[in-house]
């Protein structure tokens, strides 16, 4: 992949404020999903690392059943139903969204070849429903129906 420019000073104090308290992990629907999971009596590791991709890392992950669950925010990862596109430094934040798009398709890729299957729900999805799916693929139902990727 080619470098992306220099990071774009904030258009103003108000998006930097708020950029410097977004949650990078332990967000409202990975502790949801989580709570669930835990309540039906899964256990999981979080945020565990990808193997062989440093500085990236699994939601949530199932290591002996090697089921890898990420819940993907909107904004970040270009959500086709809410993606928003800042006005400020649009072409930077353009750039941004796409590679991390391009780095969630890598990294699923990367995950399925050392033979993990990879779940992604987005962050407005139902995580009960989402608890479901993770439920019957760790009981071996082959069927995935109703999963964004």
């Amino acid at each position: 992949m080619i470098p992306m420019g220099p990071r774009p000073d904030a258009s103003s104090e108000a998006v930097s404020r708020r950029m410097s308290v977004a949650r990078r992990k332990d967000t409202k629907p990975e502790l949801d999903l989580r709570r669930i999971l835990h309540s039906r009596g899964m256990r999981y590791r979080v945020v565990y690392p990808v193997p062989g991709r440093p500085r990236r890392s699994i939601d949530v992950a199932f290591t002996r059943a090697k089921v890898a669950v990420f819940v993907d925010g909107c904004f970040w990862h270009a959500c086709p139903d809410h993606r928003t596109q800042p006005r400020a430094n649009s072409e930077w934040w353009m750039e941004k969204l796409a590679r991390n798009v391009a780095r969630d398709r890598e990294t699923d890729q990367h995950l399925a070849t050392l033979g993990w299957t990879v779940l992604r729900f987005w962050e407005h999805e139902n995580m009960a429903k989402a608890a479901g799916v993770v439920e019957r693929v760790l009981h071996g139902e082959s069927s995935t129906a109703g999963i964004s990727s």
